[in-house]
């Protein structure tokens, strides 16, 4: 039996593996701050009641489950910021305020860049168990990212690219 044999959860972790997962916790966990901003300013209750359902669905059991993983290997996690507390957006100036679109473009910007990282990280993984839960969390992430691209043509925040539409059929 090699080093790499038997139940993954005892193989060490590669450096590529902690690196990748320690920056993914990072920026789950600056995610998680900057939802709750969005969410203060957010006016819109479905952007908002989703902004919340990411935060409890799919950020904060990512950022459980990747520090169980690396503390579990004695690796050293990165800072959490303290939580926001949540304010009325009518509390905030509306020359300061983001709006509903830029929120959900920022978000789904998020959503992109985290899924083109996880899916990086997951081709490097050579423990199973670590790939399988980056796997499920993209899943999640995709699925995230269909739900706000719903509410975003709903709400006339999408604008789309030119659209090709076939006139060559058309008499």
């Amino acid at each position: 039996m090699g080093i790499l044999s038997g139940n993954p959860k005892d193989e060490p972790m590669h450096c590529g593996e902690v690196y990748g997962l320690s920056a993914q916790l990072a920026a789950a966990k600056a995610a998680k701050d900057g939802y709750q901003v969005y969410c203060n300013h957010a006016g819109d209750k479905d952007l908002k009641q989703y902004i919340k359902g990411v935060i409890k669905n799919s950020i904060e059991p990512s950022i459980e489950e990747v520090e169980a993983v690396l503390i579990a290997n004695d690796i050293v996690v990165p800072p959490t910021p303290a939580e926001r507390p949540e304010v009325d957006v009518e509390q905030i100036p509306a020359g300061a305020r983001l709006q509903d679109a830029q929120i959900a473009y920022a978000i789904a910007k998020d959503i992109a860049t985290g899924i083109t990282a996880m899916s990086t990280l997951i081709t490097q993984c050579i423990r199973e168990d670590i790939a399988m839960m980056l796997t499920q969390q993209n899943a999640k992430a995709l699925k995230d990212g269909a739900a706000l691209l719903q509410i975003m043509k709903e709400k006339g925040w999408l604008v789309p690219p030119p659209l090709h539409m076939d006139t060559k059929n058309k008499e």
